[in-house]
This record gives structure tokens, C-alpha cells and sequence, in this order.
């Protein structure tokens, strides 16, 4: 939809929707696709809301990092929300239009969350520093105050962040084309798509995503840079190889984040690598949220006896129901 408008001295029909295109090379695999999404959305949604139940069911993982675990995991939850469903609209019912104001919330959401997810990823590092390096003192320092306060200061940081560039590119002029090469509303594209290009307003939401990604990126360094000079001082070689293989979980993830992440948003010439992104933050909204559960706690002890403990009561309680309705 469109309407007339007067931008300058040049008339234009303003924008009122747009056109996300997907992907229209394999759009004819479309029920194909949406099925393996689904599951893959699924999947994520339930292994990420499973830790969230199990981390607050369970008094042995009130701890701080199973607390910022579970934020993680709920942000992941509302991450692959704000793009996962639209797209297997897309592929199912070939619907790829979205009003204006959907597009700007979800593009506000996409990157007010995906900041907020590295923020809280280089918390997740400073944590666990001090459990290794600083393990005499870690309780006197990550006390519930200062949990609190670490994820309140990422959602703050994340929406203060995003929030300006998003409000300043949503007051521009948009008419003409309205089609965004893209599977959801990224803000490079919807930069590109408007009548009265402001090249202060791209540069400013890059320069916000390189200090993102840069200082969160700097915290793990050092973080971990400390940690690996710790383990290798590790009397015992099976504690050295239990840090190791903490650690190389952690890292796998960042590595996916930060490497798609850094390819979408900090190379300099947008136009020649438009289809690519497409691929790049496929693997930021579907890979990464699905193979976090598993990497982050799924493989954990205290979880895998958190879980068998939960179950050992549903079994208790179900086949105490079983008695009651037997006796009556």
C-alpha cells in the first residue's frame, strides 16, 4: 500500500509496507523449508525454555551463572521471535508484505535483543573469570545485587544503543521501491530503501555496532586470556581439562556470533554482499540459538541431574495419582 506525498520539491508515493523477498532461489522448496524451521524453532524455543524451568525449579543452580544463563536463554527465546515466525510465513503462505510499523518494531527488536545477547555474552565471560581466577572472593562479588545489576545494565545498554538509530532512520522519507532483499526488516536494507538517504544515520548505527561488538569482544579476550593463564597453573590435569572444555563450549558460540555478526554489519561495502547477509543471519537466528542449549548446559552434570531429579518427582507424583484413583 501507498500513498501520495510531496518530499522537497519531488512528489513520491510514500511506503506504507514492504516486501520482504526471502529466499527466492529456493522459494519453490518452500513447505520443505518451513518444516525444517519450524522444527529448528522449535527445538530452540524448547531446549532454551527447558533450561529457564530447570534453572528456577532447582536449588542447587540459584547460582549466578545458571541466572545468567537462563536470562541468555530467554533472550535467545525472544531473539529468534521477532524474525523466525515471519519467515515461515514466508515460505508456507508466500505472504512477504509487512506494514511499516511491524517492519521498524521488528527490526528494533532484532537488534535491541542481538545486542543485549552479547552484552550478556561477555558478562557470561566475566563470570566465569572470576570463578576461575577469583574464586575466593567470586561470592562476595557476584552477590544477587550485582547479578541484577550486570543484566539490567545489558538490556539498558542494548536499548540505548539501537533505540536512536532506529527512531531517527523511522522519521526519513520512504517511497519508491519498497522491496527489502532480506528475510526480515535489517536496518542496512531499510537505509538504503529511503527517498532521503541520511549517511549520518548509517554511520552512526555502524559505529554503535562496531563499539558493540568491540567492546564486548575485548571483555571475553581478557577474560579469557586470564583464564587460560590460570588453567594452565592447574596442579591437576583432569581440573585443567574440565576449565578447557567449559571454556571451548563458550568459545564455540562466540565464534559463531561475533564471525556472522562481523560479516553482516563491519564490512565496508554493503552493496556486493547483500545476498550473502541473507545466509550469514540465518545462522545468527536459526544455528546458534539451536546449538546454545545443547553447548551451554544441556551438556552440563548439574543440569543433567537437575533434569533427572525433575523427572524422578513427575514420576513420583504420577504414579501416586494412579494409587489415589485406584482407591476410590
Amino acid at each position: 500500500m501507498e500513498r501520495p506525498m510531496l518530499v522537497g520539491a519531488v512528489n513520491c508515493t510514500a511506503i506504507l509496507e514492504f516486501t520482504l523477498e526471502g529466499f527466492p532461489v529456493v522459494q519453490h522448496l518452500g513447505k520443505v523449508l518451513f518444516l525444517l524451521h519450524l522444527l529448528a524453532y522449535l527445538a530452540s524455543v524448547m531446549g532454551n525454555s527447558l533450561i529457564i524451568t530447570i534453572t528456577w525449579a532447582d536449588q542447587r543452580l540459584h547460582t549466578p551463572m545458571y541466572f545468567f544463563l537462563s536470562t541468555f536463554s530467554f533472550c535467545e527465546c525472544s531473539f529468534i521471535t521477532t524474525v523466525i515466525p515471519k519467515l515461515l510465513t514466508i515460505f508456507l503462505s508466500r505472504k512477504h508484505t509487512i506494514s511499516f510499523a511491524a517492519c521498524f518494531t521488528q527490526a528494533f527488536a532484532f537488534l535491541f535483543l542481538g545486542a543485549t545477547i552479547f552484552f550478556l555474552m561477555a558478562v557470561l565471560s566475566l563470570d566465569q573469570y572470576l570463578a576461575i581466577c577469583k574464586p575466593l572472593h567470586y561470592p562476595t562479588i557476584m552477590n544477587p545485587r550485582t547479578c541484577v545489576l550486570l543484566v539490567t545494565a545489558c538490556f539498558s545498554l542494548g536499548f540505548l544503543l539501537m533505540a536512536g538509530p532506529i527512531i531517527m532512520l523511522s522519521q526519513l522519507s520512504f517511497c519508491g521501491s519498497n522491496v527489502i532483499p532480506h528475510f526480515f526488516c535489517d536496518f542496512g536494507h531499510l537505509a538504503k530503501l529511503s527517498f532521503s538517504k541520511n549517511r549520518s544515520i548509517e554511520t552512526l548505527f555502524f559505529n554503535l555496532v562496531f563499539f558493540l561488538l568491540f567492546t564486548s569482544f575485548l571483555m571475553t579476550v581478557i577474560a579469557y586470556s586470564n583464564i587460560l593463564v590460570t588453567i594452565v597453573r592447574l596442579p591437576s590435569a583432569k581440573e585443567r581439562q574440565k576449565a578447557f572444555s567449559t571454556c571451548s563450549s563458550h568459545l564455540a558460540v562466540l565464534s559463531l556470533m561475533y564471525g556472522s555478526c562481523v560479516f553482516i554489519y563491519v564490512k565496508p561495502k554493503q552493496t556486493s554482499r547483500l545476498d550473502s547477509n541473507r545466509e550469514a543471519a540465518l545462522v545468527n537466528t536459526v544455528v546458534t540459538p539451536l546449538l546454545n542449549p545443547v553447548i551451554y548446559t544441556l551438556r552440563n552434570k548439574q543440569v543433567h541431574r537437575a533434569l533427572r531429579d525433575a523427572l524422578s518427582r513427575v514420576k513420583l507424583q504420577k504414579n501416586h495419582r494412579w494409587r489415589v484413583l485406584s482407591l476410590l
